[in-house]
């Protein structure tokens, strides 16, 4: 697709650039190209770089990953610098430079971001997240995973703002606790997935409170939060019957007593049950999978 773009810059009957940009080019044709080829596609003249910074004004969907991780902190503000109009942002691979400086303005002039992804940017601030709440009142999806400068105070401008989250990956934000949460799952109550995981100190409150208050759950992921114990997730069952998974490996707490009504309703567990584990384990022991007479 690239190379009949360059070709039609040669002068021919019915120049591709003759064609409506606005109306024709940009949300017919090159929106099927992957945005490295659309960079390189500004250097074959200047008709070309018109169209393309056409295009990034106009783009929806932001993601760094199809540029690849060397992406230069300066391309990318030259980018998105007359854009207002994203709908998704994706730089959960920028982590080794992406600072506040960069992102406010981004976020400061997208009020319709409905999905952003900042997996691993560590060099980020609470204010980063304060101005994505005021921004963005129309967010859905937020992954904030390995993000430890998330707060309290941040967390809870963000529920306080976007009433909508349907989904909130907070992996290893290490700052919160279960008050915290608390507070997000009061305000957002429309969450359909939701990951407190390698959170040591999130417990049963937050497990409960979530389960209470946010009846549309769906995805739960409590992965190493050693605090959980057996009766938040017997509440989990009780108030979340639309439960599809749940995971509580390294959750040392949580026992089979629990699972065991989630796993009758077929809801997806990270741990298999103890018989099953058991056999697991003994067939790597012993090489072979042991013959058990059931009727015993």
């Amino acid at each position: 697709a690239l190379w009949c773009l360059m070709m039609s810059v040669t002068p021919t009957r019915g120049c591709l650039l003759d064609l409506p940009w606005e109306d024709i080019l940009v949300p017919h044709i090159l929106c099927h190209l992957p945005l490295q080829q659309l960079l390189s596609l500004q250097r074959v003249s200047k008709s070309f770089q018109s169209l393309i910074q056409l295009y990034l004004a106009n783009m929806r969907c932001f993601d760094s990953s199809q540029i690849g991780p060397a992406i230069p902190r300066a391309a990318f503000v030259n980018l998105l610098k007359d854009n207002e109009v994203l709908q998704q942002l994706a730089l959960q691979n920028c982590s080794d430079w992406l600072t506040d400086r960069e992102l406010l303005p981004v976020i400061g002039q997208n009020h319709h971001l409905h999905r952003i992804q900042l997996k691993g940017c560590a060099q980020l601030s609470r204010h980063a997240l304060v101005a994505i709440s005021l921004s963005c009142p129309n967010l859905r999806q937020l992954s904030l995973a390995h993000c430890e400068w998330v707060d309290s105070l941040s967390l809870r401008s963000l529920a306080d703002h976007c009433k909508v989250l349907e989904a909130v990956d907070l992996t290893a934000c290490r700052q919160l606790k279960d008050e915290a949460i608390c507070y997000l799952v009061q305000k957002c109550s429309r969450l359909k997935s939701l990951s407190l995981a390698v959170n040591a100190n999130v417990g049963d409150v937050a497990v409960e409170e979530t389960a209470k208050c946010c009846p549309e759950l769906e995805h739960l992921d409590l992965t190493g939060c050693l605090r959980v114990k057996n009766d938040s997730i017997r509440v989990l069952a009780e108030y979340c019957p639309k439960l599809r998974s749940l995971k509580v490996k390294h959750c040392h707490n949580v026992a089979e007593s629990s699972l065991s009504i989630l796993r009758s309703r077929g809801v997806e567990l990270d741990v298999e049950p103890p018989l099953q584990r058991a056999l697991v384990l003994l067939q790597d022991v012993v090489g072979f999978a042991p013959f058990i007479n059931l009727q015993i």
